[in-house]
């Protein structure tokens, strides 16, 4: 049985509650699942408590946002099992002001190209932390201009390819920065998704700076990209996770949860990672 360490809730970019996540989890048959909100932790305790009463073990997490300047890109970083999560609010904050800012600026140059209205947008947004790209579509989705979520719309007004697209830079921490701040805040730091992008030059750059694993298993990765993955994780002992990112209605590929995860024995691995690493220390001693 696999466990979906990747899964987001109303909170940032889902549609879908965190209860019915975890009712969805339930019928899916899975045992334990990763909530891990973008740059949001406020709904771990209730997914931890409402997954124990539905027979599902909820590993509370956080995906935080980075921006790697010297390649001009974002790049995101999972972090799980924090034993201090309040550490990182202030960094949740931030961010989080970070993305308002940019997002009202795209929803202000949407809303004069389309006849849609931020307060359509925000509405949209009801309950998420702030609006995100999903959200400016669902406005346009409401308004009849578009009948999906990603397609040529969505490639017209966010993709950094298009001559006429709304996108404005979101300046968020170096990746290296929120590393330190997991790690300060007790927690294990993955790379997401490495398989977009330059996202295997970051990998190569991030071990040597003390990052615990990477994300093998996600829909963004190739066949070839988990293969090559997975013989970095073995050959510089780092964990290896995965997950759908699943975000309901708003997810990129039609996948139900679990359809994409981590095996049991990395399950494990990730949960006894930290014990792990304490005897380390003690027997270097």
């Amino acid at each position: 049985m696999v466990g979906d360490l990747h899964c987001h809730t109303k909170l940032s970019d889902s549609s879908m509650g965190i209860d019915d996540l975890i009712v969805l989890a339930q019928k899916k048959g899975l045992t334990t699942i990763a909530v891990t909100d973008r740059d949001c932790q406020a709904g771990t305790v209730r997914a931890k408590i409402t997954g124990e009463r539905k027979g599902i073990n909820v590993i509370p997490g956080v995906e935080l946002s980075s921006y790697d300047s010297k390649r001009n890109a974002y790049a995101e970083i999972l972090c799980y099992l924090a034993d201090s999560p309040d550490r990182l609010e202030g960094l949740c904050h931030r961010n989080i002001a970070v993305r308002k800012r940019a997002s009202q600026m795209m929803t202000l140059k949407v809303a004069r190209r389309f006849p849609i209205t931020p307060e359509l947008v925000t509405k949209c947004a009801t309950g998420s932390t702030a609006v995100f790209k999903e959200h400016i579509m669902h406005a346009l989705m409401e308004c009849g201009l578009t009948d999906r979520i990603y397609g040529s719309l969505y490639d017209e007004l966010f993709s950094p390819e298009s001559a006429d697209n709304v996108l404005v830079t979101a300046k968020y921490p170096e990746p290296v920065e929120i590393i330190e701040a997991i790690h300060e805040a007790g927690g294990i730091a993955v790379l997401a998704h490495p398989g977009a992008g330059s996202g295997f030059e970051l990998l190569e750059e991030l071990i040597s700076q003390g990052l615990d694993g990477v994300e093998v298993w996600h829909p963004e990765n190739s066949e070839e990209q988990k293969t090559e993955l997975l013989k970095i994780t073995k050959a510089k002992g780092l964990l290896a996770v995965g997950g759908t990112e699943f975000k309901g209605m708003y997810s990129k590929q039609p996948l139900i949860i679990g359809e994409i995860g981590t095996p049991e024995a990395n399950v494990k691995a990730l949960l006894g990672y930290k014990t792990k690493q304490k005897k380390k220390k003690a027997a270097a001693k």
